[in-house]
Formats: C-alpha cells, structure tokens, sequence
C-alpha cells in the first residue's frame, strides 16, 4: 500500500514522510498537492521562453535510479547517489530513502539473507504539461534540475506548474503502478495498460524479417523462412514483414555512383502500397501480389496474424512530397531541430542525415486520412497489424505545429483511430518511441519496444540489452506491454536472450535465417500449438537490484522477477564483464587486461517475486518448492531464506518458484508445471485439492512436481498414468503426450 504523505517545501527542502530529499531549494520552487498524497512541483520565471532549465534543489547521497533517453530513440538506466550522476533527458527518477524510527531494533544480520528494513521510494516523474515537455538533469554541483521545453519556438510560457509528479511508497512496483494511474486520470492523455486492450499476438510464437532479410525481404524468401520453421516442427504464428516492402524513393542516389553515407535514412515513400519486389511474377509465369501472398503464407504456414512495418511518419525520411499519390495528405519538407538535452548525450547518424536533407512532413490534419487509407489497403490484403516505428522523430519536427507534445499527440490519435477501424484486435506494436512524449501520449497503443535492437553482431551489446528491457519495463510496464525484441535461435547467446524472454511478460519472436535455428532452443519457449507461456507482467528488476549496476559493477547479478497465475519466477543473469554502458567510464584496469571471465555469486528467495502471497492464498505458511531449471535441482526453501547461486559471464539459470500447500493434512504439494520449458510454472492454468490433487496444464512434455509423498496412482485426462518420484527431494514427473492443449492431471493418494 501506498503511503500517503504529501510532499511539502520546508525550510529550503523538499521534505517526502519526514525525509530530507532535496536541499536548497529556490524560492521559485512552488509545490502543489495532487490525490493520494503525491503532488507536482512547479517553477516561475520572469521571462517567457520555449525552453526553461529550473534548479530544483540539491540532490545527495541517497541512492537512485533513473532511465534516460542516452540516444534519441531509446532509455537506458542508470544508478547514483547524487544529482551529478543524473543524465541530461532522464525521464524517471527512484530513490531509495530510509525513515528514522525510534522503534528499530537491532537484530544480528545474517549474511546473504533478506533483511527487514524501513525504507521507503521516492518517485520523481517528470510530466508533460499541455504544450511542454519535462525531463530531469544534475549538474557538477549536484543541483537537479527540470528542463521544460516545448519544441516551437513560437509556444512559450514563463510558468511550470506540472512539470514534475512526485509520490512515495513501500514499494516500488505499487508506487509505479499507482502513480501511473493518477496521472492517466489526471492528464487524461495517456491510459494505464489495465485499461487497454492487448494485441492476441502477443501469446503465440513468432518470426521478424528483420535480420533475416534486412530490407532485401521478398515474397521468395519468406516462404523460403515459414518452410523452415515447418520443417523443423516449430511454424510462428505471427510473423512481422519488417523494412523492404513499400514503395520508396531515395532522390541522394544517383544510378552508377556511390552510395553517400548517411542519405539511406532521407529514404522517403512514394506510395502506401507494397513495392514491385512483391507484384512479382513465379516461377510458373503467374503474377502476385502482397494479398496473395498472405493469402498463401496463412493458408500453408498456419500463420494467424501478419503485420507490416511502417515509420509512424511513412519511412524515415517521411514521404516524397513531390509524389502524386501522397500529394492530398498535403507534405512538406521541413528539417529537424533536436533538443539540446538529446545533442548532449549520444549522437545518432539517422538524425545527422535528416537534419541535413530533411523530413517529408505529412500535415496532422490529414495524418489519419494517411493511416487509413494505409491500413485499410493493407487490411483488404489480408494484413492483421503494423509495427509503427522511428517514432520519437516527430519530437524534432514541432516547429509550426504547436510543439513537439502537439504534433506526436496528433499523429498518436491518427494512429490508434486508423489501428481501432482498420485492425480489430488493437494490433499495433510501437518501436522507437521511448520519449514521454510517446509514453503520455499513449491512449490505446498497448504494446511497445522496451529497448535498443538486439545486435547479433555486436558481443558487448547482449547483456546491456537484457539489462536494460528490464529496467526499462519498470516505468513502460505500466503504460504497455513492453517488447524486449527479437533474437537469434542459433546465436552464442540464445539461452540467454531466450530465457529472458520465457520470463520477460513479453511475446516471443525471432528473426532467424531460413534454415539457420536451434529447435532444442525454441523448444523451451513454444508449445507443439505454436503458443508461449507467457508471464502475467513485465519481467522487472528484483528490489535487491534496483539500485545496482549489473553491468558494470563486476560483483552484482541481475535478477528479473515475474508471476504466473500460481507460480513465481526469478530469472538470474550474469551481466557483467562482457560490455559498458555507453556515456559510463569503465572501471580502470590494465591497458592490456581483459574482464575476467569469473563467476559471480547471489542469492535467490521467494520473497524476490513481488505479490506471491496474492496467488498462495490465505493459508500458506511461507513454504516453497524452488527448482532450478538448467541444474534440475528442486528444494524446500521458506520465503525468508535464500539459496546460492553462482554464475559466469552471459549465463543465466531461471527458478520456478512454487508456493507449498498441504492436502489432507499429510500431503506437502506444490505444482511445478513443464519442467523442460524456461517458464515451467506458465504451463500451470489451475490446481485444486479435493478427494485428490486436480492439477489443469496446457501443452505437453515432462509435468513436474513437488510432493512430500508418492501418490497412489495419476491419470491423465481420466486415463492411469505412469509418474516417478524421487524420495530424496520430493521431484514428482508425469510425460504429458497428448496432443490436446489442455489436459487435467490428477494425483491419487
């Protein structure tokens, strides 16, 4: 439960529950209070201006962690302890405070397990406030500061009265989840995911041409891919034809010179339908086109959805305003301005090249009549969806139209109203829009990329992208499902990619070549249907490691929790030693020397996984059953104690955390679900104890168990079953061969 303690301005501080947060704060600082003891902070100043640096005070010593747009598509977190350590663009602040109490007693600490402590969360959210956006930043001195920025050199203001939400609680994932929803409530803007509804494609397992093809996909090889995966015993059910489809021009590319670096991002479309490459005639002299092909793909690959990828402004460069069939959505070139917060951190080379040769700039008038006509050309082909990307462009291209909250805002309604008519299911999937602009302006859309590409090619890019989907999800997990990306089946760190997904709360997709996969990999993460076992939520840091770096600290593993519907599970990844966060020194070491790769050592509990007490019911004494799933071990571990777990670089190991109940007052039973799967615990639907144990559980493989005693007998759908027990540690399997989705096992004592 929340707290609630108003945020008040107190002798020159900004004082949450008692607690000194922030010092020195000016007098220009104004403090108002919002609903459930949270509030917003504000400042005045005596000149109008379309962009605002206001100090809110010093910020020291008290550990936090924040996410930060480090590149102008993507977040990526960050911890310290004063404001200095604050990025330019941070768009979250948590801290972590400590109340005093007289009450505290000390008790002798047991090393490595969990401890009892009064602290509390401070949540410093910076918001948009009508035409202007927010974003937090330190400075040397350790001053945080508010940037207020509008984008429009014409929209000013010398007032900010909203610019920043601040609330406090226990703990930190209600203290997200319930903030978030005062603010929808409050802004109206934007909703909170509860409300929304999700895309079905999020449940089946599925296959990107991004990397396969890049943008030389075509109707050849897709079928080339689909026949693959068929052949192999695993078909996707959702396939996104990405980049390479539509009709595009490049006017930079002259026919027999070379290419000039940088001018295939001013790439602008010419036409929403699909390029010659998919109006190709086959082999046997027939004509298709994407309709066709969609048709063909469904027909003989079972696919149940398609979508296809497009630029929220039409493609990169946005569309060719010298196109006759895009000339009624009335274009215009217009030339980026990035923010001074973005051109202080990273530097992309896609905005390089468009602040030079510019954008194609769809009037917003007339960007739903772009979208619809879009979607419902694709939607008459048989096209189930888009993946909507390069998305936080538009917060460089405000000028003229009100801002740059305006104009994302108008596209972002365009887009939900096109995606509501034209796709039933809401099957959108957004890309590239990491900036609160996006975040709060997110009405419908409910699912969205939670990090950088993954690289195959890149080795030191593998675990900052597991780090940062995770933390990442902290503050996108409330408002959507986050996507943590595609990955490679036959790639040096598939196990790991792979089993962050299994427990990610996110769907489940690759992008591999046509004949280039690991089925004993997908094997762990997809049902014979083609369904995954998804998590209920977005897979989050554990509270033990919010406040750490597990990248670059060279001692900390990252544990990322997450809830079936009767089990929890805790995935733990090795992180460090195998790359650097970017604008972070690394820890020095000799010119010569390379990380280490050692193992590092942690600890599990079942107190990781948040809210298990809500899914073990009233009658649980704290017990549980922990397996392992890479070891294969299963133990009887009680929630305050913890096991050890040691780990080398790029390994990982996931724990099925099972809530112990008791049945006929002699039986300890705790249902494990399909063991030879990352997320075994997904499999589980339901567990009642009656005259015996019913267990229900989707798809097929080995069922485990733990039991305290060996049953009598177990059927399976009604028909006697053969088991093994193993009297040492309680493992009970039953193999589920059926190919029926659902079946009902029961277990006779």
């Amino acid at each position: 439960m929340t707290i609630t303690a108003v945020p008040v301005i107190k002798n020159g501080c900004l004082m949450v529950r008692g607690k000194v947060v922030l010092t020195g704060v000016p007098g220009n600082v104004v403090i108002s209070p919002a609903s459930s003891g949270s509030a917003f902070i504000g400042a005045s100043s005596t000149s109008s201006s379309s962009r605002h640096v206001f100090s809110l005070g010093v910020l020291e010593n008290c550990k936090f962690m924040c996410l930060f747009i480090a590149k102008i598509w993507w977040m990526i977190p960050r911890v310290g302890k004063s404001a200095s350590d604050i990025p330019l663009e941070t768009q979250m602040l948590l801290l972590e405070a400590e109340e005093e109490s007289a009450l505290d007693l000390v008790d002798e600490e047991i090393p490595g397990e969990p401890t009892s402590t009064n602290k509390f969360y401070v949540l410093v959210l910076p918001m948009l406030d009508g035409a202007f956006r927010t974003t937090l930043q330190g400075t040397k001195s350790n001053e945080l500061q508010f940037c207020y920025e509008s984008g429009d050199p014409e929209v000013q203001t010398c007032q900010a009265m909203e610019g920043v939400f601040v609330n406090s609680g226990d703990n930190p994932f209600e203290l997200l989840k319930d903030s978030i929803k005062i603010l929808a409530k409050h802004k109206g803007t934007f909703s909170h995911l509860e409300s929304k509804k999700t895309p079905a494609h999020l449940d089946w397992f599925g296959w990107c041409t991004w990397d396969a093809f890049y943008t030389d996909v075509s109707p050849s090889g897709i079928k080339e891919g689909l026949e693959s995966f068929k052949e192999g015993g695993i078909s996707p059910k959702f396939l996104i034809i990405d980049d390479g489809w539509q009709e595009t021009t490049n006017e930079f590319e002259k026919e027999g010179e070379p290419l000039i670096e940088g001018t295939q991002f001013a790439t602008r479309l010419s036409d929403i339908k699909e390029n010659s490459k998919f109006k190709v005639s086959e082999s046997g002299g027939s004509s298709t086109n994407l309709k066709e092909l969609i048709h063909y793909i469904k027909e003989n690959y079972g696919l149940k959805y398609v979508y296809m990828w497009h630029a929220l402004a039409g493609y990169w460069g946005g569309v060719l305003t010298s196109s006759e069939a895009l000339k009624k959505y009335n274009p215009k070139l217009a030339h980026p301005v990035q923010s001074p917060g973005k051109l202080g951190n990273i530097r992309d080379i896609a905005m390089d090249s468009l602040e030079k040769y510019g954008v194609g700039v769809i009037d917003p008038q007339k960007v739903y009549d772009f979208y619809n006509d879009m979607h419902g050309y694709l939607a008459s082909s048989g096209v189930d969806g888009v993946k909507v990307d390069v998305q936080n462009l538009l917060e460089t291209l405000g000028a003229g139209y009100g801002g740059r909250v305006s104009i994302t805002r108008q596209y972002h309604e365009a887009l939900d109203k096109s995606v509501e008519k034209n796709f039933v299911d809401n099957n959108l999937i957004c890309c590239m829009c990491h900036n609160s602009d996006s975040i709060f302006s997110s009405k419908n859309s409910a699912t969205s990329r939670a990090s950088e590409d993954f690289m195959p090619n890149e080795p030191t890019f593998q675990t900052l992208h597991i780090a940062s989907v995770s933390f990442n999800s902290l503050l996108l997990g409330e408002v959507v499902v986050p996507d943590w990306d595609m990955f490679h089946s036959n790639h040096d760190t598939a196990e790991f990619h792979g089993a962050a997904r299994a427990l990610g709360g996110c769907p489940v997709y690759v992008s591999d070549k046509p004949g280039k996969h690991d089925f004993k990999i997908l094997r762990k993460l997809v049902l014979p249907d083609g369904s995954i076992l998804r998590a209920r939520y977005a897979g989050r840091p554990t509270r033990d490691c919010l406040f750490i770096d597990p990248v670059m600290d060279g001692k900390s593993l990252l544990k990322i929790w997450n809830l079936n519907k009767l089990t929890g599970v805790v995935g733990v990844f090795n992180c460090q030693g195998a790359g650097s966060w970017p604008m972070k020194q690394a820890p020095e070491c000799n010119e010569n020397s390379k990380p280490a790769a050692v193992s590092i050592s942690g600890r599990v509990s079942p107190l990781d996984v948040e809210f298990l007490e809500e899914i073990a019911g009233e009658t649980w004494d704290g017990e549980c059953a922990v397996y392992a799933f890479n070891t294969g071990s299963l133990s009887r571990v009680p929630k305050n104690k913890t096991i050890e777990v040691s780990l080398g670089v790029l390994q990982c190991e996931i724990y099925t955390i099972s809530p112990i109940k008791v049945f006929n007052e002699n039986v300890d039973f705790a249902p494990l679900g399909l063991i030879k799967m990352y997320n075994s615990g997904g499999a589980i639907e339901d567990c009642t104890f009656e005259d015996t144990i019913t267990v229900k559980a989707r798809g097929s493989g080995l069922f485990g168990a733990f039991s305290s005693k060996k049953p009598r007998c177990c059927k399976v759908d009604k028909i006697d079953e053969d088991f093994t027990y193993n009297s040492e540690n309680g493992l009970l399997t039953v193999n589920l061969q059926s190919e029926s989705s659902f079946k009902e096992i029961e277990f006779v004592y």
